[in-house]
């Protein structure tokens, strides 16, 4: 009697196959991009040094949010579309009527000149970063917006297009302060 012969599947392209697979998923496939703010933290102080100056109330821009996600800034309730222009009204002033540069209203409750201005933004625990990153969006917008309209008046170029000493030359006009304030406890 003649043995019978199993039937065999050739796998020797199955390597090959497995390797487009592979390569094909790793082309293919997105990777999550975390989102988070490009800042850089002040350096470690040391031990004997003085106190920081004390800030005039009128060069303070308080943004205050709660656990709601609800904003008040300069104690007034404020929706988030409207504070890149209340921003940009705050930090361009001249309430001192010293800074020959700036375009605002000079209104003398608000801030003397950019390089006095400070932003401050207080958070609550249960603010979501979503909100947190939009507030902080809207915030670097209004700084961007200045110097590029600065840089522009100056320069005739766009802040981007600049070199790296007319960019710091904009940036001493326009300096970005912002405080965080270490977030409060809900109650």
């Amino acid at each position: 009697m003649a043995k019978r012969v199993a039937p065999e599947i050739n796998a020797g392209s199955m390597a090959d196959i497995a390797f487009l697979l592979l390569i094909f998923f790793l082309v293919t496939t997105t990777m999550d991009v975390n989102v988070g703010i490009e800042r850089r933290l002040p350096q470690k102080q040391p031990p004997n040094m003085p106190p920081p100056p004390k800030i005039k109330k009128k060069n303070l821009f308080i943004v205050d949010i709660n656990a709601k996600d609800e904003m008040l800034v300069r104690d007034k309730e404020m929706k988030i579309g409207d504070l890149k222009a209340a921003a940009e009204r705050f930090i361009d002033n001249n309430g001192s009527g010293q800074c020959t540069y700036c375009h605002g209203l000079s209104d003398p409750e608000s801030s003397d000149k950019p390089e006095k201005a400070v932003i401050a933004i207080k958070t609550n625990r249960g603010t979501s970063y979503k909100f947190y990153l939009a507030v902080q969006n809207e915030l670097g917008g209004a700084y961007k917006e200045l110097r590029d309209t600065y840089a522009a008046s100056t320069y005739g170029k766009r802040y981007d297009n600049l070199s790296s000493e007319k960019k710091k030359k904009v940036r001493e006009a326009y300096p970005m302060i912002i405080s965080e304030a270490k977030p409060i406890e809900n109650k």
